[in-house]
């Protein structure tokens, strides 16, 4: 491997690619405003207490749901009202999904990190249109892409101008119903220039395990996260919630936000080993 440089790029008052570890955490869909605020004044508190920057997630619209009964969010003006105002209380930066084209201009005036789904990091149109939106752009690799595929969807954003983007590991269709995550993919797709952030709870989905809807493993989030941290990752993706059992989205790989702080401890303490040995 080659000694990439990343160029670092501001998201508020979080900073990537400059070394440091940025969380990237909060419900995998926006429940009400009451509950968004909660949680990201919860989330934000726990990762500024372990000296690490943060970025609230959390997504308006779940299209891709298992289901047609499946709750899929608010809807983009709700949601965007809730993120607006998460911004607006906490002072921490927004993440979230867009699905569509038509999307991106209206998310763009509220969001600071817009996210293109895993099930989508390979249409054209919206990943150019993201990246054209002025905003820094996280794609999620697919399931169903190895790691050196992910050249090309950096090669699209950036010939567009796009000079705030990440990619984002999130597992990868392991059979039926399972994902495996291949630590390589860290190290390789740093090569790409880029900040890469690891998914933990979504690569311990059980896609459609459920049958109606999708399982997950969430006692494996620790240990996977660490070895992810170990492996050099600038951000950990992570859905929290303070009642997993009754999340309308993702509840059975979602983190229970009492875990959430041991975690963040730790990951930090990794972070700094892995980076004192490579300084």
């Amino acid at each position: 491997m080659t000694d990439v440089q990343i160029k670092p790029f501001a998201v508020g008052n979080t900073t990537f690619g400059d070394g440091r570890l940025t969380i990237i955490a909060g419900p995998c869909v926006i429940e009400s405003r009451e509950h968004a605020l909660m949680m990201a004044r919860e989330c934000s508190s726990r990762a500024h207490d372990a000296g690490l920057d943060f970025v609230y997630k959390s997504s308006f619209d779940k299209a891709n749901r298992s289901s047609l009964q499946s709750f899929r969010g608010l809807g983009m003006d709700a949601g965007l009202d809730a993120l607006r105002e998460v911004k607006e209380k906490t002072g921490a930066p927004v993440l979230t999904d867009v699905h569509d084209v038509s999307q991106i201009e209206a998310v763009a005036e509220v969001a600071d990190i817009l996210q293109i789904p895993a099930f989508l990091s390979r249409q054209t149109d919206l990943v150019l249109g993201a990246a054209r939106s002025g905003r820094a752009v996280n794609i999620k690799k697919g399931q169903f892409l190895a790691p050196q595929d992910a050249r090309n969807i950096v090669d699209k954003a950036r010939a567009v101008g796009c000079d705030k983007l990440m990619l984002t590991e999130r597992g990868v269709s392991f059979g039926y119903n399972n994902l495996v995550v291949d630590m390589r993919s860290f190290p390789i797709m740093h090569e790409f220039g880029v900040p890469i952030v690891f998914d933990v709870t979504h690569s311990l989905q059980l896609p459609g395990g459920l049958g109606h809807a999708t399982g997950g493993q969430s006692e494996y989030i620790e240990p996977l996260a660490r070895a992810g941290v170990a492996c050099g990752v600038d951000a950990v993706f992570m859905e929290v919630h303070d009642c997993p059992e009754r999340a309308p989205s993702d509840g059975p790989n979602a983190l229970p936000l009492e875990r959430m702080a041991a975690l963040l401890l730790m990951l930090r303490d990794i972070h700094k080993l892995v980076s004192n040995g490579s300084a």
